[in-house]
């Protein structure tokens, strides 16, 4: 359950634009009677083990400590530095702060350590969409995609939908819909009551809230 992918796979084309009726929020999801709440401290999201970037840093980590290690060997026995040193260390020896290659240089270090720290302090993986614990040592997650498509089969299931569009956030479900030969209000109901049971059976630990638009089909031609 827990396979990675992006938010916009869930959404799922329908019929043409038509005249949109005003978009409502429904009120999130209330739990059902004898509900059996999600043990242990709750459900977080899954981290990213970001091997790419971890991958990089080491890689050109070693790689300039190997150097330098091995230049700094060079002048213990007796040889000449490398030209990229001696260049480096006159450089910055003579440019002042102020210059703009030092200031191009200090402003490229902080955006990449900015984004180390990003990438360190945030969880990633933002296509799973965290499910209850039944048990503390159990974790389970869907896919955005996989939980769109379910909320799109089940408001297909309503009388008189026509189309349906559905796009799954970590706290929103953007329901789109084209309805033909019923009552726009009353298609919208049912999918209040369909959305807020289907949701419910998701089980995610953080139930997104369902916004609903209702529209007739566009004219052709």
């Amino acid at each position: 359950m827990s396979t990675t992918g992006q938010g916009p796979a869930g959404e799922h084309d329908g019929a043409g634009d038509g005249p949109v009726s005003e978009t409502r929020s429904t009120p999130a999801v209330a739990e059902p009677p004898g509900a059996v709440p999600p043990a242990g401290k709750g459900s977080g999201r899954f981290w990213s083990p970001r091997r790419a970037p971890a991958a990089l840093v080491a890689a050109l980590l070693a790689a300039g400590a190997g150097l330098l290690l091995y230049d700094v060997a060079a002048v213990r026995a007796h040889r000449p530095a490398m030209r990229w040193r001696r260049a480096l260390a006159r450089q910055l020896a003579e440019r002042p702060l102020d210059d703009i290659w030092v200031r191009v240089g200090a402003g490229v270090a902080a955006a990449l350590g900015l984004w180390l720290i990003v990438l360190a302090v945030t969880p990633g993986l933002r296509d799973l969409l965290p499910m209850r614990r039944p048990h503390p040592d159990v974790r389970a997650a869907l896919r955005r995609g996989a939980a769109a498509l379910f909320l799109r089969d089940r408001v297909m299931e309503v009388s008189g939908v026509r189309a349906a569009r559905v796009w799954m956030g970590r706290r929103k479900a953007d329901v789109r819909v084209v309805a033909h030969f019923r009552d726009l209000d009353d298609v919208r109901a049912d999918l209040d009551t369909v959305l807020a049971e289907a949701i419910r059976d998701l089980d995610l630990a953080h139930p997104p809230r369902p916004a609903v638009r209702v529209a007739r089909p566009g004219r052709k031609g």
